[in-house]
């Protein structure tokens, strides 16, 4: 088949992104024609499909937006395919991976009353309504039950195109037997004792993904505890506004941010607990990735995946609607807890018993399918 996938920007470490880059690579693996139509690219590119850039420019994000949905439409008039595969909600999309919660729903619960009369609001209401909407045809891979829920909400019509698809965490981040020596080599490599507790939190986007919740929550332990408490995010977003709290909070000399990185399955044997408190997250992919390298997880409810750490009883869940109090006491227990060894060997076991690796061959499999009922 001649496949086109679309996606406003890529880099190498956004889960949107690697879901987007697992799903092409299989599509080319079965033969498929790929072509790629974006925006920004970082990284290195992939070495069979042929990557479109939209050659615009423009004042403002919605502006960009709506200049590229014009030019692609352009695009693939001319240069017809089987199916036009979107990572981003757009008119005009035969098939849509819902990396992203819905709009309308958070715009609901978490923006103010006059968020509705924006610009804002109107184009990204518009462009999800385009896709959820009554009268679309758009078929729709989501990631979590939670997905499911909130968009048959807000567009009730949407059941039948909704598809859920199992996750696809990489197997590199399941423990192996030398655990306990890359740990401890990590620990030298960053000056960590083991007396020392390293909170970790991974993900790009730091206001979405409740850095300012994390920082918080750090520094409300009891002083004994949080003299302890190291605490490392890794992501891509600007850094100044978690930089300038963490120094109001007295967090300035515990508290490091590192672009990026190839090699978390290092971090996730290193540290003591995974700090996620998202305000919302579609799926959540670092909590299964903590869940089985054993390290126990501290979320909220809001995340898609949340339901896999209460299932696999591998830490906490913080319900809904949230509470910082609640997050702190649950952080200090947690960190203390002589469960710790309990939620670490739960998640160990739930990554081997459950599927949670195939997400790539189970989407194309629904591609090729939806193509041949066309």
């Amino acid at each position: 088949m001649k496949l086109a996938f679309l996606i406003y920007n890529y880099f190498p470490y956004g889960g949107q992104q690697r879901d987007f880059h697992r799903i092409v690579q299989e599509c080319i693996h079965r033969g498929h024609q790929v072509s790629i139509y974006t925006m920004k690219w970082q990284g290195p590119p992939l070495p069979e499909p042929a990557i479109h850039f939209a050659p615009i420019k423009a004042v403002t994000r919605l502006g960009l937006y709506r200049k590229f949905t014009s030019w692609v439409h352009l695009a693939l008039a001319a240069d017809p395919h089987d199916l036009v595969i979107g990572f981003n909600r757009m008119p005009g999309l035969d098939v849509y991976f819902a990396a992203d919660p819905c709009f309308a729903e958070k715009a609901a619960s978490q923006r103010a009353g006059y968020y509705r009369f924006t610009p804002r609001y109107k184009h990204f209401r518009d462009y999800e309504e385009a896709v959820f909407g009554a009268s679309s045809k758009t078929r729709v891979f989501i990631l979590s039950p939670l997905q499911r829920h909130t968009f048959e909400k807000h567009y009730p019509a949407c059941g039948t195109r909704l598809t859920l698809v199992p996750p696809g965490v990489d197997r590199d981040r399941m423990i192996t037997a030398d655990a306990a020596r890359l740990r401890k080599e990590f620990r030298h490599k960053f000056m960590l004792t083991e007396d020392q507790l390293l909170v970790l939190q991974i993900g790009s986007g730091f206001r979405v993904k409740g850095v300012d919740r994390s920082l918080r929550a750090i520094a409300a332990l009891p002083e004994s505890l949080r003299k302890r408490v190291h605490y490392y995010l890794i992501g891509q977003d600007k850094p100044g506004p978690y930089l300038r709290l963490a120094r109001r909070l007295g967090l300035t000399d515990q508290f490091v941010i590192l672009p990026g990185r190839d090699d978390i399955p290092r971090f996730l044997l290193g540290a003591d607990l995974l700090l996620h408190p998202a305000y919302s997250e579609s799926a959540g992919y670092v909590l299964l990735e903590a869940t089985i390298a054993g390290l126990p997880v501290l979320t909220t409810a809001t995340c898609g995946y949340a339901f896999h750490i209460q299932n696999a009883r591998s830490g906490q869940v913080c319900p809904e609607p949230f509470s910082q109090t609640d997050l702190d006491a649950r952080l200090e227990e947690m960190l203390t807890s002589t469960r710790r060894q309990n939620w670490s060997e739960n998640g160990i076991a739930y990554g081997r018993q459950e599927e949670l690796y195939s997400l790539a061959q189970t989407a194309t499999d629904h591609i090729e399918r939806f193509a041949s009922e066309r």
